[in-house]
């Protein structure tokens, strides 16, 4: 459920609630005397961080996986070995 900051239009009071998504909007300024209307304030979220060392495709995959993986590995180095044939020279335009 995320953090949603509401601002008063009247005593601008700024505050923060923590609601569902499905929770309507409030209206009213929780301020004690304030009898204002509040709207809700576009936020940009919070930022993804990744820490550690880093993050693989293969950190969580199974040890069967990671077993063919290893195989497949040692064959692919000889398919790469095969040369390209070199494509043909073009040919001469003909001047007028």
């Amino acid at each position: 459920m995320p953090n949603y900051d509401y601002q008063c239009g009247k005593c601008g009071h700024t505050f923060e609630v923590f609601q569902s998504m499905k929770d309507a909007k409030l209206e009213d300024c929780p301020q004690e005397g304030c009898d204002g209307k509040v709207k809700r304030l576009l936020g940009t979220g919070a930022g993804l961080i990744f820490k550690g060392g880093g993050f693989y495709q293969t950190d969580y995959r199974s040890a069967s996986y990671q077993a063919g993986a290893k195989a497949d590995s040692g064959a692919a180095p000889a398919a790469k070995s095969e040369a390209a044939p070199a494509p043909a020279p073009a040919a001469p335009k003909s001047g007028d």
